[in-house]
């Protein structure tokens, strides 16, 4: 007789609790994705990188309005720090308003796409904004990645209705853009600035505000824009005119600090720049007679904005500096004046700042160099532009190893041909090879520049 089996309440729960899970994991992706999820053409938006190839990189780029790329080689030391930087700021920038995916692609393997996109080195960092293509060139640790990140994705112009939206403003874009603030100011004047310079600044209006915040950023009347360079710690207020060439003019030259810090970033600001360079060469620009000069260069610049004022120390970056002639045994510090590509001037009679009295050195300098005392020279190495892509270009790198490759072979099949032909009763000499290895680059230092590939 058969008897009947009871069934088994969890067996039977297991289907119903599987179907839940999905429900709620679905509701979680289609919530937390936002209009990405229903653009992203069939790619992951959970948050995690992407991993690209050459048949899915189109797609890519054009299911996402913002996808930042990682252009790496699977050998490449610097590569392999920046991937777990990567993977913690790709769910955070994944979850924002205006989502950022993070996506990855092996540019050493995929080489027509890294041709396309002049990749010279590893790891490079390419930001695609509706489909347009911008190089990172910020931070890459994952929390001030993620801040500089934000943004391309924020409003052009912020509006800010009290003091405590003001402050929270300046907290939260951090200090890696200058910072524009109109105060009584409206929206109009510089919304079209907003889009401009959005990449290279921050832009907001402060509607309502109290005379706390006139003192704090010492302003005395509005309209009053209010620039900020919160990583040099610098302000500047301009009360107008704000019609015409005035409002831009300001805002171009507040682009940059009074002085600025010449190195291997700060030279890609300098390329929109129309104003020459008064370069000041120090022999190390962090000793304590340096700084001191610094601050006695925001001086002049202050007072001369139609000038660009720049340091650079030989310690830090002497490659740049010995195109201006300078070497180890060169009196510093130097003044010269820098069109931004192969021309610089020297003033007659202040091609050198003593000690004493620098303020008056430099008014001289300036003065010489604007009544046309001057003595124009060339640069011995690469234009701005140059030094900015110095770099060794990843096709250079391989037409080199091809060729090397190829003359190597065609060494070895000479020697074996030569192996292989009938002995004479002489003794045959080998000719002496031609070849001699190619010697490593020097070094360039510690630091580390975009084209460097250690592995």
């Amino acid at each position: 007789m058969a008897t009947l089996r009871r069934a088994d309440p969890l067996a039977a729960a297991i289907p119903l609790l599987l179907l839940w899970i999905w429900a709620r994991v679905s509701s979680a992706a289609l919530l937390g994705g936002g209009a990405a999820s229903a653009a992203a053409g069939g790619f992951p938006v959970d948050g995690s990188v992407i991993e690209l190839d050459e048949s899915t990189f189109d797609a890519a780029v054009a299911a996402f309005d913002f996808i930042l790329v990682d252009f790496y080689a699977p050998w490449c030391g610097h590569c392999k720090r920046l991937s777990p930087e990567l993977d913690a700021a790709a769910p955070v920038l994944a979850g924002l308003n205006e989502p950022i995916v993070i996506a990855k692609i092996d540019a050493d393997k995929y080489r027509r796409l890294a041709s396309k996109y002049e990749i010279d080195g590893f790891p490079t960092l390419k930001l695609f904004m509706h489909g347009i293509p911008v190089e990172y060139t910020g931070p890459r640790k994952a929390e001030l990645l993620i801040r500089f990140l934000k943004k391309f994705v924020a409003p052009n112009v912020s509006l800010l209705e009290s003091d405590s939206a003001v402050r929270s403003f300046i907290e939260t874009v951090g200090m890696n853009f200058p910072i524009f603030i109109g105060f009584g100011l409206n929206e109009s004047v510089i919304t079209d600035y907003g889009s401009k310079y959005k990449k290279k600044a921050w832009f907001s209006v402060a509607k309502d505000f109290s005379e706390d915040m006139m003192v704090f950023y010492d302003f005395d009347k509005v309209p009053a824009l209010v620039s900020l360079q919160p990583k040099y710690n610098e302000q500047n207020v301009f009360y107008g005119p704000f019609e015409g060439n005035f409002l831009e003019d300001f805002i171009k030259q507040a682009l940059l600090p009074l002085t600025v810090p010449v190195n291997s970033e700060t030279l890609k600001l300098l390329t929109d720049e129309e104003r020459k360079i008064v370069l000041t060469i120090v022999q190390d620009e962090f000793d304590e007679k340096s700084v001191n000069l610094v601050k006695v260069l925001k001086s002049a610049a202050t007072a001369n904005r139609d000038l660009i004022f720049g340091y650079v120390g030989f310690k830090q970056w002497e490659e740049f500096v010995d195109s201006f002639g300078i070497s180890k045994s060169s009196q510093l510090p130097k003044l010269l004046v820098w069109d931004g590509n192969e021309e610089y001037q020297l003033v007659v009679g202040s091609e050198r700042l003593e000690e004493e009295d620098q303020g008056s050195q430099i008014s001289r300098f300036l003065e010489g160099y604007r009544e046309g005392r001057t003595i124009t020279k060339k640069i011995s190495g690469p234009s701005l532009l140059g030094f900015i892509h110095s770099l060794i270009n990843i096709n250079t790198v391989y037409i080199i190893v091809f060729a090397v490759a190829l003359f190597m072979l065609i060494q070895h099949l000479t020697s074996k041909s030569a192996d292989d032909s009938p002995q004479t009763g002489r003794a045959r000499v080998e000719p002496e090879s031609s070849y001699k290895p190619i010697p490593e680059r020097a070094s360039q230092g510690e630091g580390y520049s975009p084209g460097d590939k250690e592995d």
